[in-house]
């Protein structure tokens, strides 16, 4: 049964209930560049009565160490150890959950932050960086099968061109045995107020010509969280997903069995979680995250 937080005594026994807080970034601890009220002192609160604490994004274009830059940069306390962005959880798949083998390559498609979480799991990588140039009809057929590429993995990439949609595409197509990977299947990505396409719209022409799906990293799928329950060794009953999205976060947590929070300052709003016919309800939900502060803090 679903049960909103809005006294004291709810803020309180909620708290007590959970061990591990994992959070969703935009919508919940922020809205575009400013952080929303009593998020800091949420988050305070938490490390001060022991919890742990992790930050959960689709975000592929950042490594760890990027990401906690913008985490500082708010002002919101952080390490590299607490950040689990897609991009690092695809390398930590790839290297811990497939064990995949030293003597294979990854072609991937994506930015500096995804090759860069590969190399630090000491996964050799080609394609990012590398593949920006346009091609033409008269090499197009230099393009040929490699036994040495052992995984696919698309991600979001600004420069993305028929040169690398035709890598990927022959590497797996001529090679059944390679494992196709996508960091997430976002349908858009919004940035400075808008949106334009995301990874999944740009890693769909692959999909559609192999017909055959990828295994996706980032939320709602599981792969992710079972990365961090590996990782991390949680007790997903005391584990709690926060989110602002109930088809991404919420569904997410549902997914990978763990306690679900969601606050109302971001996508989903109250009304969609009490209509009747919605199959996607959280555990818990508030309006904001900074009640569970101000609420606790009441006498």
């Amino acid at each position: 049964m679903m049960h909103k937080i809005s006294t004291t005594e709810e803020a309180r026994e909620f708290l007590d209930s959970i061990d591990t807080f994992l959070f969703d970034c935009d919508g919940v601890l922020w809205e575009g560049d400013r952080v929303l009220d009593g998020v800091r002192e949420t988050l305070s609160l938490l490390r001060q009565t022991g919890k742990r604490i992790l930050f959960v994004t689709n975000n592929s274009t950042k490594s760890r160490s990027m990401y906690l830059k913008k985490l500082v940069s708010m002002k919101i306390e952080a390490t590299e150890e607490e950040i689990f962005g897609s991009a690092y959880a695809t390398a930590y798949y790839v290297k811990n959950i497939l064990d995949f083998p030293t003597d294979k390559k990854v072609y991937a498609f994506g930015d500096k932050g995804l090759k860069e979480e590969l190399e630090a799991q000491n996964v050799t990588v080609c394609g990012i960086g590398e593949d920006n140039e346009p091609i033409d009809f008269d090499t197009l057929h230099t393009i040929k099968p490699d036994d040495s590429i052992g995984a696919v993995i698309l991600g979001f990439d600004i420069n993305l061109n028929y040169r690398k949609y035709a890598k990927a595409f022959t590497y797996l197509y001529h090679n059944p045995e390679c494992t196709f990977i996508a960091t997430n299947e976002d349908s858009t990505y919004p940035i400075h107020g808008t949106v334009y396409p995301g990874t999944g719209a740009i890693i769909s022409p692959v999909i559609t010509a192999l017909g055959r799906r990828p295994i996706v990293m980032g939320k709602p799928e599981k792969p992710m969280i079972d990365c961090v329950v590996d990782k991390y060794h949680l007790d997903k009953n005391r584990t709690c997903m926060v989110g602002d999205r109930l088809n991404t976060d919420i569904l997410f947590g549902i997914n990978g069995g763990l306690k679900t929070l969601l606050v109302l300052t971001g996508i989903s709003k109250e009304h969609e979680i009490l209509d009747q016919d919605q199959p996607i309800k959280p555990d818990f939900y508030a309006n904001a995250l900074g009640d569970l502060y101000f609420l606790s803090q009441q006498q």
